[in-house]
């Protein structure tokens, strides 16, 4: 069914979405172009999935490109994003090379004439190079840039440089560079499937087709199979909570087209919890599935190492359920500790085991923290509000 902005006005104050449809106006006679790296998995398709359609009904000709890449494209490009979070690369002539000519080959058949080019994360970061380039383009870096790997970093600035400004999602993933920059939070959309309203027979139904019972409080992780998640880590923290408080596990998450080490890192979960009778690991792109175990968590964990944003956190929130998550990257600004979840070390395991017993022994308290969480979200990580930042900030570039 078609995104229709108005459909908001039963979410948000009427006064936002006629602010949206006011300020998009003045963009009207605009074309613009979003371009990532896949339609599926991760949260950068999944805002555009929304953005786009949303800013084309608020009057702003918007387009959505996917770059075309391969296997061994995508092994690189993932190298990429975990050195730009601060891994060891080795950074050879032939990786360069082989980013580059997949970029030049794209750049021949997308036709980017429009009046604003938007690039997301590293992988379509070259086509600048390839282009006649008439309009601003901007980067839009989704990921943790704090602590780059700087050999990395030298060898993109050639591309970064080309580009009229930088998005980040918070202030300190700017980089040191001469140029105009900004800040944009990342927002979920409270009407898709993942977001909605369900009630409790559907929650139920759910997660009785995956065997999850409800028998026992659950504590779960919504996320992509990916190491800087930490699966691990949560299996950790599920042995230390389980042994003073009787509690299941649930890890729900799925594999992206372009993370190519997805698959090993699910299996390798899976083999760690071979000992555990209570753990439910899932793999599959399920947005209602993701909906009701949300719902139906006491307590939903985000143990991240690195995080650029972490979207499941606003996910959770949003649904009532406290969040008890890694102080790192976009965390901060969605978990304010003590008033609608906790923040804890990445490391910390004993930390974040205490939390969370805490929370499962005091269902008052978890209550309210879901309750302040709601609120927060609406107030701050919502889909009208990231539109009216993408109208304002193009309106100003």
């Amino acid at each position: 069914m078609k995104k229709r902005l108005d459909d908001y006005r039963d979410v948000v104050l009427d006064e936002v979405v006629d602010l949206i449809y006011e300020q998009a106006h003045k963009l009207s006679d605009k074309h613009v172009v979003h371009v990532n790296s896949t339609y599926e998995g991760g949260g950068v398709a999944e805002m555009l999935k929304s953005v786009v359609p949303l800013l084309n009904d608020a009057g702003v000709k918007t387009g959505w490109r996917i770059l075309f890449g391969s296997y061994g494209f995508y092994k690189i490009t993932k190298e990429f994003h975990n050195a730009l979070q601060g891994d060891e690369l080795t950074l050879s002539a032939e990786k360069k090379n082989r980013y580059e000519e997949l970029n030049a080959n794209n750049s021949s058949f997308m036709h980017l004439d429009h009046d604003y080019v938007i690039i997301h994360d590293p992988q379509p970061l070259p086509l600048i190079r390839f282009v006649k380039k008439k309009q601003p383009w901007i980067w839009r870096a989704h990921i943790d840039l704090s602590n780059p790997n700087q050999s990395l970093l030298s060898y993109l600035k050639k591309f970064i440089v080309m580009y009229d400004s930088i998005i980040v999602s918070r202030e300190s993933y700017m980089l040191p560079y001469d140029m105009h920059q900004a800040v944009i939070h990342p927002s979920i959309d409270p009407l898709t499937l993942k977001n909605r309203d369900m009630d409790e027979d559907r929650v139920s139904k759910l997660l009785g087709d995956f065997k999850i019972t409800q028998d026992k409080p659950i504590i779960s992780q919504v996320s992509r199979f990916d190491r800087w998640k930490d699966p691990n880590g949560v299996i950790r923290v599920y042995d230390r909570v389980r042994k003073k408080i009787d509690c299941s596990l649930v890890l729900l998450g799925s594999t992206a087209f372009d993370d190519p080490e997805g698959e090993a890192i699910y299996h390798d979960v899976l083999n760690q919890v071979n000992e555990y009778e209570d753990v439910h690991v899932i793999s599959q792109a399920n947005d209602n599935l993701v909906n009701a175990v949300q719902r139906a968590s006491s307590v939903v964990l985000q143990k991240s190492v690195r995080e650029g944003f972490a979207l499941t956190v606003s996910e959770a929130l949003w649904k009532e359920t406290p969040v008890v998550a890694s102080n790192v990257g976009g965390i901060p600004l969605q978990v304010k500790d003590g008033f609608n979840g906790y923040l804890v070390e990445p490391t910390d395991y004993n930390k974040c085991a205490e939390r969370v017993i805490k929370l499962l022994s005091d269902p008052r308290k978890a209550h309210k923290m879901g309750v302040n969480g709601r609120k927060y979200v609406k107030d701050n990580f919502l889909v009208t509000r990231h539109l009216l930042d993408w109208i304002k900030f193009l309106g100003e570039i």
